[in-house]
C-alpha cells in the first residue's frame, strides 16, 4: 500500500496543505510547530478515525474554522483509491470513497497504518489504559468487527454502572447486564489474547535481532482467571461477576472485565515497566511496531503505511 498524495484543509495548524509522495521513503522536514507531526497524525487518522494525541476530534479543526478535511489518494494492490473525510464543528462526519458516499465501517477498512511516535513509549511508562488503547487499535485494523464489540461492551458497562448507583437495585436487570457484559467481554478478551499470542511470536524474534541476550515475553493480565476458549472465558467471567457483586455494589462501578485489564511486558522474565531501562523500553516498542507491520501484511494482504 502506498500513499500517493495528501490534502489537508483546516486540519490542526494546516489551513491548506497539499503533498505528493514518492514510491520509496519520504522525509518530512520543517521547523518546530510547522505541522510535521500533524501530517503524520492525519494519515494515521484515516485508518482509525481516531487521533493518538486527543480523544476529542474537535481539537483537529483549525481554530475558528467550520470544519476540517482530509483527502488522500492511495495505491492499494495496483488499484487507485481516493479517500475524502470531513468533520464539522457540529460533530458531523462525511465519508467518501472515489467520490461516492461511504459508511464509516467501509471507510476505515481501506488504509492500514503503523505509527511509531513518542506517545508509544507510554506502552511501558504509562497506565494500563495506554496499553489497552494500543492493543485495541492494533486489533481493529485486523479484525473489523472488533470496534463494534468494544462499542457494545462500553454501552452495556455504562448502563450497568448507572444501575449500580441506584439506591435500590433491580437485581434481575443487573443479571441481564452481567450476561450481556460477559458475552461481549469474553469475545474481546479472546481476541486480545489471540492477537498478543501472534504478535509475541514475531516481536520476540524482532527483539532478539536487536538485542541478542534479551528475551521478550508478553502476558495478558486480566481481572479474573480467563481460560483459552471463548466458552471458558465466558464461564469464568460470569462466576467472577457473581463473586464480586458486593464489591461492585459498594463502589458503584464495574470492577471485572476487559476495561480494567492490562498487558505486561517481560525482559528475561523481569517486568519491563519496573526494571527496563529507557533503551530497553524503546527496543520493546520498536519490536512491537515491526511485528504489527508483519501481522497486517499477512492478514490484510498488503503492507501498511
Amino acid at each position: 500500500m502506498k500513499l500517493k498524495s495528501l490534502k489537508l484543509v483546516n486540519y490542526r495548524n494546516c489551513k491548506s496543505a497539499e503533498l505528493n509522495f514518492c514510491d520509496f521513503k519520504n522525509l518530512i522536514i520543517g521547523k518546530n510547530a510547522q505541522g510535521k507531526t500533524n501530517i503524520l497524525e492525519s494519515i494515521y487518522f484515516l485508518s482509525n478515525l481516531k487521533s493518538v494525541r486527543t480523544s476529542n476530534n474537535l481539537d483537529l479543526i483549525l481554530f475558528e474554522a467550520p470544519q476540517m478535511e482530509i483527502s488522500a489518494i492511495l495505491d492499494k494492490n495496483n488499484t487507485e483509491i481516493e479517500m475524502d473525510f470531513a468533520y464539522t464543528d457540529e460533530k458531523k462526519k462525511t465519508f467518501k470513497l472515489n467520490k461516492v458516499k461511504s459508511t464509516q465501517k467501509d471507510f476505515k477498512q481501506v488504509v492500514k497504518t503503523v505509527l511509531f511516535s513518542t506517545e508509544d513509549l507510554l506502552l511501558l511508562r504509562g497506565a494500563p489504559e495506554d496499553r489497552r488503547k494500543w492493543l485495541d487499535r492494533a486489533i481493529s485494523q485486523i479484525y473489523p468487527v472488533y470496534d463494534e464489540r468494544i462499542s457494545k461492551y462500553e454501552k452495556i458497562r455504562i448502563q450497568k454502572n448507572n444501575l449500580l448507583k441506584d439506591e435500590k437495585i433491580d437485581y434481575s436487570l443487573l443479571q441481564v447486564y452481567n450476561e450481556q457484559l460477559a458475552i461481549a467481554g469474553a469475545n474481546i478478551i479472546y481476541l486480545r489474547k489471540k492477537f498478543l499470542c501472534e504478535i509475541e511470536k514475531i516481536a520476540s524474534k524482532k527483539h532478539s535481532n536487536i538485542s541478542e541476550e534479551e528475551m521478550l515475553k508478553i502476558v495478558y493480565s486480566s481481572t479474573f482467571k480467563t481460560g483459552e476458549t471463548v466458552e471458558e472465558i465466558l464461564e469464568n467471567y460470569k462466576q467472577a461477576l457473581e463473586e464480586n457483586y458486593e464489591d461492585e455494589r459498594r463502589r458503584a462501578q464495574s470492577l471485572i472485565g476487559p476495561h480494567r485489564d492490562d498487558i505486561i511486558f517481560f525482559i528475561n522474565d523481569k517486568e519491563s515497566t519496573k526494571f527496563a531501562s529507557q533503551g530497553q523500553q524503546r527496543t520493546i516498542v520498536l519490536a512491537l511496531k515491526m511485528a504489527e507491520i508483519d501481522i497486517i501484511k499477512e492478514k490484510a494482504g498488503t503492507s501498511p503505511i
